[in-house]
Order: structure tokens, then sequence, then C-alpha cells
């Protein structure tokens, strides 16, 4: 009987555990990270203002996301400019020409 009472506990608290485990796997993005920012530039403007007006009142974290995402917009992913291979290649520099003396 007692053993039975103990194992219906343990199986309730395991299935509370599950339960907030994968609640927790399951989070929205936050509205203040960089990538909801990226896509978000009103939020983003919003943000920006606040951080320019009070930085201590909106903390560092907040304001490193805004510039973050900031820059990203601007740069972009990151990824190299390759020219594509159809481009001819330049051309060997001439050589300088020298006038006569007169």
């Amino acid at each position: 009987m007692v053993q039975s009472l103990r194992l219906r506990r343990l199986t309730g608290c395991l299935v509370v555990y599950l339960a907030g485990v994968v609640a927790c796997g399951e989070r929205a993005p936050s509205q203040d990270s960089v990538e909801f920012l990226v896509e978000h530039p009103e939020r983003l403007q919003v943000l920006r203002a606040q951080c320019k007006a009070d930085h201590a009142k909106v903390g560092d974290a907040v304001c490193n996301a805004v510039s973050e995402a900031i820059r990203r917009r601007f740069m972009g992913t990151g990824t190299p400019y390759t020219p594509s291979s159809s481009e001819p290649s330049p051309s060997s520099p001439r050589s300088p020409q020298t006038k006569a003396a007169p």
C-alpha cells in the first residue's frame, strides 16, 4: 500500500517535470531577440529610440540586441562577396608611357 502511494507520487512528479521541460523547450521567440528585431523594423526603431533616450533603463542586453540587429540589417548575413566567374579577369597593368625629352 505504501509503495503504491509512493509510486503514484513519483509518477505524478515525473509527469509534471516532463510537462515543464516540454513547455520550456517550445518558447516563442522573444520580441527583443536579434532575429525578431531584424524581421520587425518597426519594433527595432522603437527600441532604438528607447536605448538612445535612456540606455540604463532599457538595459544592456536589449540595447546590444538592437545594435546587432541594426548591424545585420545593414551588413546582411555576412556572406562575403564573390564575383561570378563570367566576369573578365582584370587586364595586366599597362607599362607607363614615358614622354620623349624635348
